[in-house]
């Protein structure tokens, strides 16, 4: 373990020095993937660093109860320090050793979800609307932090689109499989004859950016102010605060105009560019790395029927890994731990038959 811990800090070490180098962000496609490897071994380094530290402290006080130079007061304070030491030095090794068993870096990253309403007029609006607020009742029942970064309301009640933040230990990892088309099978509010309806919405999670990860050059940005929106397209503010950003590069468009601040709209629309940029480049890496793909649940496209709401069978059923739960009062609630935990399951079994393969 020692060995490899020791490969890593090499690593680390090596980025560091690239990334000092003023020429390489001239390349910003190669900064942004060295800036990635870079962050995503900083917890590990970190770890090692202060095992490394520890170590030491333990070696010299340990020489010193050896040599018995030292007066007698410090030498039973350092009897009295060892054992803790050693303690702590068990607990980052069991760490370390979690954290080069875990494939997953990225598994306790903060989070931005996408939801948006798909095939079915209103009432996948409607559903889209249901299902934010699933996902929010989720994270306040794990004790996450959501904030709302655009909405955009029908005037039904319903969410052409929603995006949201998640902050909170276990994010990305229990909701990263949440990714897909989500189908619902129901009678909806706008239909007069009591016909069974199929509508859709779509989830996308993508692990929210950090600043070192993407570096966007403002000569590619184009932001547009404009008044503030509802339902129906009526003003609701009187001021220039709505922000949209458009990416030159790739023509991403993120729009936010939720706060009252120009300021804080530009903020909010630039953390959800930066995410979807990192989220696009992991998209391509990950269609490149064919061992990565068949650890995927299903196939890892995110225009994937995952999962199905039937109302009138009170019925909700993950396609990918064959669970269905009849408590769709609950699940609407929030209640989805059944789901993540099968996926979750199906994820470590994936790796485990991966690994004898090689």
């Amino acid at each position: 373990m020692i060995e490899k811990l020791e490969s890593i800090e090499k690593r680390y070490k090596e980025l560091e020095q690239s990334l000092a180098d003023a020429t390489l962000i001239q390349d910003k496609a190669q900064y942004q993937k060295l800036a990635k490897e870079f962050s995503d071994l900083g917890e590990v380094v970190k770890k090692y660093r202060q095992y490394k530290a520890i170590a030491a402290e333990l070696a010299e006080l340990e020489h010193l109860l050896k040599e018995k130079t030292s007066d007698a007061e410090f030498l039973a304070l350092a009897k009295e320090e060892i054992p803790h030491l050693k303690g702590r030095i068990a607990s980052l090794e069991k760490e370390l050793a979690q954290a080069l068993k875990t494939e997953d870096k990225d598994e306790n990253k903060d989070i931005i979800v996408e939801i948006r309403a798909g095939t079915g007029g209103e009432e996948a609006s409607i559903f889209a609307a249901d299902l934010f607020r699933l996902y929010s009742k989720y994270a306040l029942n794990r004790g996450w932090n959501t904030e709302v970064m655009s909405v955009h309301p029908t005037e039904l009640g319903g969410l052409k689109e929603a995006i949201f933040s998640v902050k909170g230990k276990g994010a990305y990892k229990r909701l990263k499989y949440e990714s897909g088309v989500h189908r619902v099978q129901r009678v909806p509010v706008t239909e007069a004859s009591g016909r069974i309806h199929t509508s859709t919405a779509t989830v996308a999670v993508m692990r929210e950016a950090q600043d070192i990860e993407v570096v966007i050059d403002p000569k590619d940005l184009k932001i547009d102010v404009f008044r503030s929106s509802g339902p129906g397209g009526q003003s609701v503010n009187t001021t220039d605060s709505a922000v949209r950003i458009t990416h030159i590069p790739t023509a991403m468009v993120v729009t936010c105009q939720d706060e009252r601040s120009q300021l804080k709209n530009k903020n909010k629309a630039l953390r959800v560019l930066k995410t979807r940029l990192l989220d696009k480049m992991q998209q391509e890496e990950l269609a490149k790395m064919t061992q990565e793909r068949r650890l995927q649940i299903g196939t890892g496209d995110r225009s994937e029927k995952i999962r199905t709401y039937n109302f009138p069978d009170r019925r909700v059923t993950d396609h990918r890994v064959g669970v269905t739960v009849f408590q769709l009062e609950k699940v609407m609630e929030g209640q989805i731990d059944e789901f993540i935990d099968a996926l979750l399951v199906e994820e470590e079994k994936n790796k485990s038959a991966e690994a004898l393969s090689l």
